[in-house]
């Protein structure tokens, strides 16, 4: 269970019921907190508060959520019915993410003993559908989970929508830095801050590579060859990069930016940042394994300026925290078009992540024919098969649209011999005919962000709780269904 973020079990009742039954439902709540902090399938701590009863009651409570920063979510449950006018107030001031978990203290109806006394105490098939009224009349982003507490997928679901709170709650206090500008004249990496603070909270902070470049003079020696033999025993290392090597200073100036751009996120709080080939004055070389190690630390990276995709990765990187498998800055960079089964092959110049790896991971160097700098030292891997999802955030002039493509990642037929760079082989969904022209017609980048862990439920719940669109591409996908959702999409972002 992580430690110093709690998410907040509140539950609805009224004084109708007396004393006795609110002591039972006070009960019963202590247990299902209980039972779900014992479960592992949540993550953060539940804290059970007191049972509501009336409008003031409900209005501290949320307003003392609100100033709250340990908390990242509620948890609200109506035991009884609990009379929604009540929670109008209170719903009002909230703005941190809400889970509606719709469930019963019993499992099942006691058929033979079943009496009035059991039916007032056990309301929520219809105390939950007077909550579920006031929030959508309220127009309140919510999440809606129905099942029984003690169910592994309902355990599983609600662990799913906390790791979505603590990245909606940490986006709105992100920050991002933007080494250089926007790389050329490339459009979709280009967007407006000031929409994107306000949406969502992104801070997005530009500065000079001279910045960058005198927080790189300022490491010492002794710290860079201290991580070069760290990384030559935890990598397979070619000869060139160990000591003594023809290319070892290739790889101390390599982990010299490292360290100098992990110390100016950490100094300036950062949890994001970007970079472009075009500027990178007073530096040797472009950055490769400094943000490959820098992503595998949970940082968010957008090559070429692209401060979304930085934002995007960051966020999918919370979310896929307490998962097995990683996530990473990514792009389609070439077809292998073969009409039954055709597939992409996707990959950067250097900067992969190597959380999403299998099997061996080979530090190298390699000369890079643009950019005109020093040959960058990078990791270089595939990335096993099984099931990913590409997202990105787009800026569509009056809104942002999340576009996410679910994939199958395939074993590649054969090596890479000449190819010294990170890559995926993927089978898009439904197949890369359909997934490629959905995605153009969505108007996606062509950087996305690429995950193994990260479910499209998990993505669907962020978009709705900070208000954005989302279209999925998937194995359903059909073009003229999908074409006519962007139209409808249109009409109704534009009302």
């Amino acid at each position: 269970m992580k430690e110093g973020h709690k998410l907040w079990f509140i539950v609805g009742s009224q004084h109708l019921y007396g004393e006795e039954t609110l002591k039972q439902v006070a009960e019963h709540s202590r247990k299902i907190v209980e039972s779900l902090n014992s479960s592992g399938k949540v993550g953060w701590e539940i804290v059970p508060k007191p049972v509501l009863t009336t409008s003031d009651q409900i209005y501290r409570t949320i307003i003392e959520a609100v100033s709250t920063e340990e908390c990242i979510g509620l948890i609200a449950w109506m035991h009884t019915f609990s009379p929604a006018k009540m929670w109008i107030k209170g719903l009002k001031s909230l703005n941190k993410p809400l889970l509606h978990l719709h469930t019963q203290f019993n499992k099942e109806i006691p058929w033979n003993e079943i009496d009035m006394d059991f039916m007032n105490l056990n309301q929520s098939a219809h105390g939950g559908r007077e909550f579920g009224y006031i929030n959508t009349r309220m127009g309140i982003p919510r999440t809606v989970i129905t099942g029984f507490w003690q169910d592994e997928d309902v355990q599983n679901q609600i662990g799913r929508w906390a790791a979505v709170a603590k990245a909606v709650v940490e986006s709105r206090n992100m920050k991002i830095a933007r080494f250089g500008d926007n790389m050329r004249d490339v459009a979709v990496t280009e967007g407006n801050k000031v929409s994107a603070q306000i949406d969502f909270g992104y801070e997005v902070h530009g500065y000079g590579i001279g910045d960058l470049v005198s927080c790189i003079e300022e490491v010492g020696n002794g710290e860079v060859q201290a991580r070069a033999d760290e990384y030559t025993t935890k990598y397979k290392t070619s000869e060139s990069l160990k000591t003594g090597g023809a290319s070892r200073s290739s790889l101390t100036e390599a982990l010299k930016i490292e360290f100098g751009i992990e110390k100016f996120l950490q100094t300036g709080g950062f949890k994001a940042f970007t970079t472009t080939f075009e500027n990178l004055y007073g530096m040797k070389q472009l950055p490769g394994i400094a943000v490959q190690n820098l992503m595998a630390k949970g940082y968010g990276f957008g090559a070429e300026g692209d401060w979304k995709t930085a934002a995007l990765l960051r966020t999918m990187k919370v979310m896929g925290s307490a998962a097995e498998g990683g996530t990473s800055f990514m792009e389609d960079y070439t077809y292998h078009f073969d009409g039954e089964d055709s597939l992409v092959l996707g990959a950067h110049m250097l900067e992969v992540c190597p959380s999403i790896a299998g099997g061996e991971i080979s530090m190298e160097v390699h000369q890079l024919g643009i950019g005109g700098k020093a040959d960058p030292v990078r990791l270089v891997f595939n990335v096993p098969a099984g099931q990913a999802l590409n997202a990105t955030m787009i800026d569509l002039g009056k809104r942002f649209r999340l576009v996410v493509n679910e994939l199958e990642v395939v074993a590649p037929p054969a090596g890479f011999p000449k190819l010294p760079v990170a890559r995926a082989l993927w089978r898009p969904m439904p197949n890369l005919e359909v997934g490629a022209n959905a995605w153009i017609y969505a108007g996606g980048a062509h950087h996305s962000v690429f995950s193994q862990v990260v479910t499209t439920e998990q993505l669907r719940i962020f978009a709705d709780l900070l208000g954005m669109e989302i279209v999925v591409i998937d194995s359903a996908t059909n073009l003229v269904d999908f074409r006519n959702e962007l139209r409808w999409n249109e009409t109704y972002y534009s009302l």
